[in-house]
């Protein structure tokens, strides 16, 4: 006969998420994540299948997370208006909780880089698709710039949005108001 969980799953996963987020995939340990999520090994296997899976998981739950941020960003019609006040709405969660800084997903995509990992390498790649499309959808808003320009300023806010991402892991929130008020003085 099974036996019947002891901990509600969605919790368990939001534990492990927030551990990931602060320390990367690579540095959470099994005993860290058994220590965190108030479970132990044989659950989180039973539950998520291995440390991946669970980490697979919590990307999701981060997205699930953050889904109200885009959805605000998808329905605003202002432009670049709307791209800035994007970079605000995506870093004002960093100043509520010293310990989660950055973006899950951009640290992810960092610490990853170099890695075979498809399936993350997937996952990222399809964030990175989907915010771009956004900037362009945003940037087109824009009549006088020709689709040259709203290509390089897409991959120019891809790239800031990353720096913005890394900055708010360690910078102040002035200082991060700066960065992103001189990031879009050149837009």
């Amino acid at each position: 006969m099974a036996r019947k969980k002891e901990y509600i799953e969605e919790e368990v996963l939001e534990k492990a998420m927030n551990l990931f987020w602060k320390n990367g995939y690579e540095t959470t340990s099994m005993q860290m994540l058994e220590k965190e999520m108030g479970i132990n090994k044989f659950s989180i296997y039973s539950s998520f299948g291995s440390k991946h899976g669970l980490f697979i998981e919590s990307l999701k739950c981060y997205k699930t997370k953050i889904r109200s941020i885009f959805e605000k960003f998808s329905k605003a019609s202002n432009g670049v208006a709307d791209i800035k006040e994007f970079f605000y709405d995506s870093v004002n969660s960093n100043f509520n909780n010293e310990e989660l800084k950055g973006c899950l997903l951009t640290n992810t995509y960092n610490e990853f880089s170099e890695t075979e990992d498809q399936l993350i390498k997937e996952e990222m790649a399809s964030f990175m698709d989907n915010l771009k499309g956004s900037f362009i959808e945003k940037l087109r808003m824009d009549s006088s710039k020709d689709e040259e320009t709203i290509l390089k300023q897409a991959n120019y806010l891809v790239l800031a949005k990353h720096g913005l991402a890394a900055a708010a892991r360690v910078n102040s929130k002035q200082e991060i108001k700066d960065y992103i008020e001189m990031t879009f003085k050149n837009i």
